[in-house]
């Protein structure tokens, strides 16, 4: 038994239920389950016990955030492979094998993102692989694309959606685990960031196919608890993973991007939540960032270079591909 399925759950009464079903009729691979419930109050605890005894269960109490939960549950594992699905998906079978082959598949493989397909209408896609560039944007590859003609080859992303993923244990040690000041959101790229910073990669496969009905916790796309923890978390993230030349190099371009999504937010009454999360990001750095941010020193100049060029690249995938 080589993977642990790591399952987060707060208040997702609605969407267990098929998740569990889904995962239970996935043959392909043995593997274990655990679910971290994030302190539910909607009866999904109590129907866990009753409908999964074989998932092992840990109940936090209360809502410490995706970060701390998976981080639980990755301690937790004795596998040397964590494959995190979020409780709003359902896998289609092969899933959980064709995740654990593509990760064997290459050499410095840190993850493998799935396919992931919109759940209300599967033939697009909800997502193939995070990329991230240098606006300071990090986004879905392919998100309502048709999925039958779009991403349909493997291939190396700059992070794996943490929504339906698998790790290699053992390296997300060695790492540091999901830095829990996050919370929520950008978690995984700052993950996937780390590991490329450290010389290893991230990697999608259409392979594992599973289906996301997205939001499923916070119930809207945009809404004010994401808005602030996003822009927060997008500062701190560049804070962290780069360097202070880096930083400069992409200043015009982060500058825009910010800009940029300022306008996009206003737009939609949330101008004043994105820029009080972005002060918090300022401030979070201050605070935390110093024994959180990366010690370049011991970081080959090399893979900076790498990702520089691959963050000035993702720009046009952005917006071309």
């Amino acid at each position: 038994m080589k993977t642990t399925v790591i399952i987060p759950n707060y208040n997702g009464m609605s969407y267990l239920e098929d998740c569990m079903k889904a995962l239970k009729a996935d043959t392909s691979a043995k593997f274990r389950i655990c679910i971290v419930d994030n302190g539910s109050t909607d009866g999904s605890l109590e129907w866990i016990r009753q409908n999964c005894p074989e998932a092992e269960l840990i109940a936090m109490g209360e809502n410490t955030g995706f970060c701390k939960a998976v981080n639980v549950g990755i301690e937790a594992a004795q596998t040397p492979y964590v494959l995190l699905l979020n409780n709003d998906t359902q896998v289609v079978t092969g899933f959980v094998k064709a995740l654990e082959e593509a990760l064997e598949e290459w050499d410095r493989a840190f993850s493998v993102s799935a396919k992931m397909l919109d759940m209300k209408q599967p033939h697009l896609l909800d997502g193939a692989g995070d990329l991230y560039c240098a606006l300071g944007w990090a986004f879905a590859r392919g998100k309502g694309k048709e999925a039958a003609r779009y991403f349909t080859r493997e291939g190396e992303i700059f992070s794996a959606c943490a929504g339906a993923a698998i790790y290699r244990r053992d390296l997300i040690e060695g790492l540091g685990y999901f830095d829990e000041n996050h919370f929520a959101y950008l978690e995984d790229c700052d993950l996937g960031y780390r590991a490329q910073l450290h010389g290893y990669r991230n990697y999608y496969s259409p392979q594992a196919v599973v289906c996301h009905a997205g939001s499923g916790a916070t119930g809207s796309r945009h809404n004010e608890f994401k808005v602030r923890l996003s822009s927060r978390n997008s500062v701190y993230l560049i804070y962290k993973n780069m360097p202070l030349w880096q930083i400069v190099l992409n200043g015009p371009l982060l500058l825009s991007g910010f800009l940029v999504k300022y306008f996009f937010f206003l737009k939609k009454g949330l101008g004043k939540i994105y820029w009080r999360g972005c002060l918090s990001g300022i401030r979070l750095c201050r605070r935390e960032g110093k024994s959180k941010k990366q010690d370049f020193s011991k970081i080959s100049k090399r893979e900076l270079f790498r990702i520089q060029i691959m963050l000035w690249g993702n720009i046009w995938r952005r917006f071309i591909s």
